[in-house]
């Protein structure tokens, strides 16, 4: 939490909070448990609505504590899951109640009338007193994040009842103030998320050239001075006169297991979906679980995941393929298919081929779907793909090693510098919503002329006495 105490000063009174996660905090604050400053889970969707209402659905998986919600997902009242029912309006703060080490905590702002959300949330109300953009930021804190993370049950679901976790204690300046702090860390962590849009922008372009240089070793390969032949598609033009272009099936078995359902435990097998599949590999770090029997019925089919095996997304985010490149034992869900080389191609190689434009563009056609796009099985044993010889492929995968490494490790240095930027912006957060930083006297560079504020909000006066906390880093 570097930086935040060397630049703002700290209050001139302190007392014990008896609250771990708060330390000390100023002496006119007030400490209570947050239902006292909040209702919860006010208001569901009735189960009379019409079967074609459209509502628009914000699951646990697509929010967290940094980002907010990132995205929704639009559908019918009669397709959607049974979860989709906490109503919310603006001002509400959304808590994960599942899944908690997730850190799902998400404001409302300003949400359209048939925003829903999984009734894995609690949806925390503010009351009168409360100012909504303060408690949005509270809730949002790390010590609070912790402390329901330490009150919730189970060991790899773990959850907490939203009547609990109204019970955690947090606390309270006046309003006025917390009008203050709120607006004071929302013009701070603006500028600190502008810095983050910049490297997210740099991150992008270099993933760009990264994917252009894919691009072209896959379709016109290393050699500028090979002899060109037309390939026969109008969107791939020229390629290697001794390269093929064939189905897919020719050079892959593709499977699923859409036709047989897993069971979700809480604890079992780790279940790779399309939220496991990211970039070049899998990650299972939040994998639902699923049975062994589920497991051993993809054994029986010949469907287990095995080393050197590319799991592919048909569904949602289609498109999106990752390498199997250890001996992890997990299922795969009946979002993906696995796409399993015949010893004819390398399977790095056609992992390159697969997230180039020889595939995208004619994924792009084949898609189903309005709001969830999807892709049929057959059509992806039916992509076209380019085959150079055996051994040109490995030249070609083991030169893109090489070149995409430079690209990985400045990738990293960008993310990197946001994961540092995101890590102060909670700091900042924290010091200010449990009073380890005095910024009352914050004046809104964008209004500077504002009126003085009530001198009530400071409270007693005091000589100026430095909280042991700020006089070094709060963050650290």
């Amino acid at each position: 939490m570097a930086g935040v105490g060397g630049k703002y000063k700290a209050y001139p009174e302190y007392k014990d909070s008896g609250v771990e996660w708060l330390g000390e905090i100023p002496e006119h604050w007030e400490v209570k448990p947050l239902k006292y400053f909040c209702s919860y889970n006010d208001d569901v969707l009735s189960e009379l609505l019409a079967p074609d209402f459209e509502l628009e659905y914000v699951d646990i998986g697509s929010v967290s504590a940094t980002d907010g919600i990132k995205q929704t997902e639009v559908m019918s009242f009669s397709k959607s899951p049974s979860r989709a029912r906490r109503k919310v309006k603006d001002g509400d703060v959304i808590v994960s109640t599942v899944r908690t080490y997730l850190e799902a905590i998400a404001p409302i702002i300003n949400p359209p009338e048939n925003l829903v959300v999984s009734t894995g949330f609690a949806v925390i109300r503010p009351t009168t007193g409360v100012h909504k953009k303060y408690a949005a930021y509270l809730l949002r804190a790390k010590g609070f994040i912790k402390e329901v993370v330490a009150r919730s049950v189970g060991v790899s679901y773990p959850a907490i009842n939203a009547s609990e976790l109204v019970c955690i204690k947090t606390v309270l300046p006046k309003e006025a103030e917390q009008a203050t702090i709120a607006n004071f860390l929302d013009h701070e962590t603006a500028k600190i998320d502008a810095l983050i849009e910049e490297q997210k922008t740099l991150i992008r372009l270099l993933q760009e050239k990264r994917q252009a240089v894919i691009s072209h070793a896959v379709t016109k390969g290393l050699n500028p001075d090979a002899p060109m032949k037309d390939s026969g598609v109008e969107w791939l033009g020229e390629v290697p006169e001794h390269w093929g272009v064939a189905p897919l099936k020719r050079f892959a078995d593709v499977l699923d297991c859409k036709h047989i359902t897993a069971e979700f435990v809480d604890d079992g097998i780790p279940l790779a979906g399309i939220r496991e599949v990211k970039g070049w590999s899998i990650d299972l770090s939040e994998a639902k679980r699923t049975t062994q029997k589920f497991y051993e019925l993809l054994i029986e089919g010949g469907r287990e995941p095995v080393m050197g095996d590319i799991i592919y997304s048909r569904n949602a985010t289609v498109g999106e393929a990752a390498l199997v490149i250890g001996n992890d034992v997990f299922a795969m869900g009946q979002d993906v298919c696995l796409l399993r080389s015949n010893g004819d191609f390398d399977s790095e190689y056609l992992l390159h081929q697969l997230n180039s434009p020889v595939v995208k563009l004619q994924l792009d056609s084949l898609l189903i779907g309005s709001t969830f796009k999807r892709i049929n099985v057959e059509d992806i044993r039916n992509f076209l793909i380019l085959s150079p010889p055996k051994e040109e492929q490995l030249e070609i995968r083991n030169s893109l090693r090489g070149k995409t490494e430079r690209y990985d490790a400045l990738i990293l240095d960008a993310e990197e510098a946001i994961k540092l930027m995101q890590e102060r912006r909670t700091a900042l957060i924290s010091a200010a919503v449990t009073g380890k930083i005095d910024i009352r006297d914050w004046v809104d560079p964008a209004h500077p002329s504002a009126p003085d504020r009530d001198a009530s909000m400071h409270g007693a006066a005091h000589p100026q006495q430095k909280h042991p906390e700020a006089t070094h880093d709060q963050t650290g």
